[in-house]
């Protein structure tokens, strides 16, 4: 789904197709087969660019090839990779070869407080979704500086620039991604190419339920009441996938050639809301 300027979602067959330049752009979107992975997938296909999904789950990689073949026509690229391995991520790079534009965007990093997390989750965590960004960002920076141009787009979250005490695993590793987004993206227009980064606030997914189902737990004694948690967002709904997908698709594109170092909160204006709200 894509928003309107309100607060009712619309679909995507709804809306008019932009024309941004992408057309046979070939770009690698790892966690692209679930989530807002998949949106952003579909999305660029939308525009006739070459999406290449990387997941660790082979069966959720066919159906949403299968899923933007039968919606747009494009025969999607699939790679299964445990990014948090090491070495994964130069072996995907030696798979995939080069792209004209690299989304970061795998990462399931655990809610909890300081107490809930255990060094060793910590530290498998901030493998895939901190040092995965490091070290696709570090292979296809280099590739993309030689040649003059390309695009890197991180995927971040809106808890590195809100820190909230029980998801404090995420947000130290988003506020390491944003920094790291901005002061690569500072530096490397030098060489042609564009890096920034887009914070969702809570997107509308399999793991945000979870995720909201362990605070209600928490808060209100009962997990089955988490769709109580997200009435006090904006717009009384969390983010659709499709609504982050779309910018990140624009930003990524020629119209946004002057964008770089920028990380774009993505929150409803939630972190400006006045105490009462």
């Amino acid at each position: 789904m894509v928003c309107r300027s309100g607060a009712t979602p619309i679909t995507l067959n709804e809306r008019h197709d932009m024309k941004l330049g992408l057309q046979g752009k070939k770009v690698l979107i790892t966690g692209g087969s679930k989530g807002i992975g998949l949106a952003i997938a579909q999305a660029f296909a939308a525009e006739g660019a070459l999406p290449v999904l990387v997941s660790r789950d082979p069966a959720n990689l066919s159906k949403a090839a299968q899923h933007i073949k039968a919606t747009h026509g494009i025969d999607a690229q699939v790679v299964e990779a445990d990014l948090a391995k090491q070495g994964a991520c130069e072996q995907l790079a030696k798979q995939v070869g080069e792209v004209d534009i690299l989304v970061n965007n795998a990462g399931a990093i655990p809610g909890g407080t300081l107490h809930d997390i255990t060094e060793d989750r910590w530290r498998q965590a901030w493998e895939l979704k901190l040092f995965s960004y490091i070290n696709l960002t570090r292979i296809y920076l280099g590739m993309m500086e030689q040649r003059g141009h390309g695009v890197i787009a991180n995927i971040i979250g809106m808890a590195g620039a809100a820190p909230r005490y029980e998801y404090i695993c995420g947000a130290a590793a988003n506020a390491a991604l944003m920094a790291f987004t901005q002061g690569v993206g500072g530096g490397s227009v030098h060489k042609g190419v564009r890096v920034f980064g887009i914070n969702p606030s809570p997107t509308r997914s399999d793991r945000m339920q979870g995720m909201l189902s362990q605070q209600a737990q928490t808060k209100l004694g009962d997990a089955s009441r988490w769709m109580e948690l997200t009435k006090k967002l904006p717009f009384g709904r969390m983010a659709e996938p499709d609504e982050i997908a779309h910018l990140a698709v624009f930003c990524a594109s020629p119209l946004c050639g002057y964008l770089s170092g920028t990380v774009l909160n993505v929150d409803g204006g939630q972190n400006f809301a006045p105490p009462s709200a």
